[in-house]
């Protein structure tokens, strides 16, 4: 079959399916793409016949199969909008960055079976994408990133946007991506496609090995004919697997499990992406061990299950960390222990406190010297609940738990309810949202102070309910990924979700462009956009570290002083948003707030945004824990000088967490 790259690329990505436990989803749900030279006649023009005659490519196959687990993700139809599906959608992104992120939260709310693939053009374009690559990466979440590249042929150069490299002609931007990507391959004569398609596919369906693929494809060879063989385009099923625990290891884990007293199991994101909610159920009750939740476990367990004890860490909740500090036998499961869990390593403080790491990587499975079991998380569950059948934890000890758990939920609906004025605090706005929104409904944000309230405070109800990028927190997700989790709702036909963002003035004023994207996709996003005029973080953590908010807050540079001390900047964000096409409600007050979110909620046909003016100054109740981030060893200020002070008392607590017992 005769076909220029770009359309090879496009049939191929159209034929790949994702298959776990018997069920089959289309591995890409669409490509998004912005066009310029480099690809609007390669991958670009392909994509376009593509959309005109999507019966050449085929269509995604439909399954009526479901998960066996309440958090399994369905199969999608594959199509961005009504009618039949199509072989591979295109979508308009509006930056290069966000579309990456959009991605990446559909892949995640998809339990990473299924994804996009992202097209940008040469150069600023392509380079554009780094970021997201980096965050697709962090957080093990499939993404196929397609950059354009140089003349394969170099007849034509130094290109327009080309880096001239003295150290190789066969050195660009776009090599930038090998330290980001998982997989990276450059594809210079169209014999080498199929070799690096295939080596994507196989990283982007691997557990263990997920991240940014990336295959970059110069601009003429983009546009080059080749004869492909027809095998090339057959439909291709991507088997994602389930490893069982060597049984050994599971022997060695289910001792030290069984010699624990106080033990504490920890949840992470990979029991929600291998759809293991109800086996960490079973495995909790049968046990009476309690569980704590990492950002990307959150929703492992319901929040007002007997068992569960909310979020550990740095941003946690003082029962879970109580709890931690005195656990002698750590259970991690799907967790790669990120600072923020481990607060900095401080957060589990028992002599001797032993560690047992079940994932799918090795890697994170031999992290604080554990006991690995190296296994699918629902797998893993399974074999331990069988193999410690008749073993509970002290009841004493699942009563403390429990005790703390309440005391943390009072505390939370305190904070729900401060009556703080005349603007709300950010805990009471957090509060009417998770009052005012669905126990389906999906929550998303990833930076600033949000973050780490909403871990603290959020009731999740549904294992995806709760969606926050906090692997690589970055400012600027919250719009595009919400997008992407709008987009995966409306493909599974998930008629009881909805996608709902938190976002701050900050990470708004970062990126809000695909709001125009989901305008244009006519998807139901709600947006809740907090206006505290500044950083309210690291206003917070600046503040604690003895440098007093300095650079966080939006002034005038007053005349009088020469300094960023003046009135408020007059930024309308609201406006902004207004502009973009999406419908905006202003509320005054947290009762308005409320009224107003009940208005949004119930729109239809296009995103809607809901904006609120908070107090930055009203922190959430403290998790009691820790976070290492250095204050300057000596100065001239009396705020660094005892913010020092603090600093190294806390750090005589961090512990290596190394047990010679492995």
């Amino acid at each position: 079959m005769r076909l220029t790259v770009g359309q090879a690329v496009v049939r191929f990505l159209a034929a790949q399916r994702s298959e776990r436990d018997g069920v089959t989803h289309p591995l890409f749900a669409g490509c998004f793409g912005i066009f310029g030279h480099g690809n609007v006649a390669g991958v670009g023009q392909a994509l376009l016949e593509a959309e005109l005659h999507p019966d050449s490519y085929g269509s995604y196959a439909r399954s009526s199969a479901v998960g066996r687990d309440e958090g399994a993700a369905p199969p999608v139809g594959g199509h961005s909008g009504g009618g039949a599906p199509r072989g591979l959608p295109y979508v308009t992104a509006r930056n290069e960055q966000g579309m990456v992120h959009a991605a990446a939260a559909y892949a995640r709310h998809r339990n990473r079976l299924t994804t996009w693939a992202c097209t940008a053009s040469i150069g600023p374009g392509s380079s554009n994408m780094l970021t997201g690559a980096a965050l697709a990466t962090v957080n093990r979440l499939p993404v196929l990133l397609l950059p354009s590249d140089v003349f394969a042929t170099r007849v034509s150069g130094p290109v327009l946007q080309e880096l001239e490299s003295p150290a190789g002609q066969d050195v660009t931007v776009n090599d930038a991506f090998r330290p980001l990507s998982r997989f990276f391959d450059r594809v210079w004569r169209p014999e080498q496609l199929p070799a690096a398609l295939l080596g994507a596919m196989r990283v982007l369906t691997d557990p263990a090995e997920t991240g940014a693929a990336t295959i970059a494809l110069p601009q003429d060879v983009q546009a080059q004919a080749y004869d492909w063989p027809e095998e090339l385009f057959a439909e291709r099923v991507w088997h994602v697997a389930r490893p069982v625990p060597e049984p050994a290891a599971l022997a060695r884990a289910v001792e030290v499990i069984r010699s624990a007293r106080q033990p504490l199991l920890v949840a992470g994101g990979g029991v929600i992406y291998s759809e293991a909610t109800a086996a960490l159920r079973a495995f909790a009750e049968a046990t009476g061990i309690p569980v704590a939740e990492t950002q990307a476990g959150k929703g492992s367990l319901p929040y007002d299950h007997p068992l569960s004890v909310g979020a550990v860490g740095s941003t946690g909740s003082t029962a879970a960390n109580r709890l931690a500090a005195d656990a002698d036998v750590v259970i991690g499961v799907g967790t790669r222990w990120s600072d923020f869990t481990t607060a900095s390593r401080t957060a589990f403080a028992a002599d001797g406190v032993r560690f047992v790491n079940v994932n799918v990587a090795a890697v994170d499975g031999a992290k604080q010297a554990g006991t690995a079991l190296v296994a699918d998380a629902r797998v893993a569950l399974e074999a331990l609940t069988a193999a410690l059948a008749g073993w509970q934890v002290p009841a004493a000890h699942r009563e403390r738990a429990g005790r703390l758990a309440a005391e943390w939920d009072a505390t939370v609906q305190r904070a729900y309810e401060l009556g703080h004025g005349p603007l709300p605090a950010q805990s009471e706005v957090i509060g009417a949202v998770n009052a005012g929104t669905g126990p389906r409904d999906v929550l998303i944000c990833a930076a600033g102070s949000m973050p780490g309230d909403l871990h603290k405070l959020w009731r999740t109800r549904d294992p995806k309910g709760y969606h926050v990028e906090y692997g690589y927190s970055c400012m600027g997700y919250e719009i595009a990924g919400g997008l992407g989790v709008a987009l995966a709702i409306r493909d599974a036909g998930e008629t009881d979700r909805r996608a709902v963002v938190m976002v701050g003035d900050g990470s708004y004023l970062m990126m809000a462009q695909e709001l125009v994207t989901a305008v244009q996709e006519g998807v139901d996003l709600l947006v809740v956009l907090v206006q505290n005029h500044g950083f309210a973080s690291i206003g917070e953590l600046s503040e604690s570290l003895g440098s007093q908010r300095f650079g966080t807050r939006y002034r005038f540079r007053a005349a009088s002083t020469g300094r960023l001390d003046g009135d408020l900047l007059p930024v309308d964000l609201a406006a902004n948003a207004e502009s973009l096409g999406v419908r905006v409600l202003r509320a005054g007050g947290i009762e308005d707030f409320r009224a107003k979110l009940a208005q949004a909620r119930a729109h239809t046909g296009g995103p809607v945004l809901v904006h609120v003016e908070t107090d930055p100054l009203v922190p959430a109740p403290s998790s009691e824990s820790w976070w290492d981030v250095p204050v300057a060893e000596v100065s001239r200020l009396e705020s660094t000088t005892q913010a020092r002070k603090s600093y190294e008392a806390a750090k005589a607590a961090q512990r290596p967490y190394l047990d010679p017992r492995g």
